[in-house]
């Protein structure tokens, strides 16, 4: 039987951490059988193909996957954004990355394996950002790095903003209904 090592960058998207929090935990000695070859980490994989991590001492429990990711990977084109940064002059991330419940945005992306794009004009698709009608899949098992401009905005970008702007604004419009009602 032989075992399969991957390294740093793999390990996080496998475990669904940041690379930095990974190299803690290396640092750490809490990744189990991960061993230096000159700078890079070689860590091995388990029987599921997941890194195994020891507990830690204090703190809350560990929120990393423990199972291989079953959903895939959504990558949507923000045109708003791109309209919006055009226009203002500024530089917001205009591309959402999704994976399962979890959205995340950058400017750019690099996809390591096979993926497909999908036009679906007459049936948006409803789970996804206000129901797109374009989107890239990948599928679980292949990485997506994302990247960002060194001189970037990295807030969120604008309409995730003016979404919150607006429900905050309803909320307290109907919170000023029930007080006079």
């Amino acid at each position: 039987m032989s075992i399969s090592t991957t390294t740093t960058t793999q390990a996080a998207f496998l475990l669904n951490i940041s690379t930095g929090r990974l190299r803690t935990l290396l640092n750490q000695g809490r990744v189990q059988g991960a061993y230096k070859v000159k700078r890079l980490w070689m860590i091995p994989l388990n029987h599921r193909g997941m890194p195994e991590i020891k507990p830690g001492s204090r703190g809350p429990q560990p929120t990393w996957n423990k199972l291989q990711r079953k959903a895939k990977t959504i990558v949507h084109v923000l045109r708003k954004n791109i309209d919006y940064n055009r226009d203002n002059g500024t530089s917001h991330p205009a591309i959402a990355v999704k994976v399962g419940d979890k959205k995340k945005y950058c400017h750019a992306l690099k996809i390591n394996g096979p993926c497909q794009i999908v036009y679906q004009p007459h049936q948006p698709n409803k789970s996804q950002a206000g129901g797109a009608r374009l989107w890239i899949e990948v599928e679980p098992q292949y990485i997506v790095e994302r990247k960002y401009f060194p001189d970037g905005d990295y807030g969120p970008p604008p309409e995730v903003n003016q979404k919150k702007s607006k429900a905050k604004k309803k909320k307290s419009e109907t919170k000023v209904n029930k007080r006079s009602s």
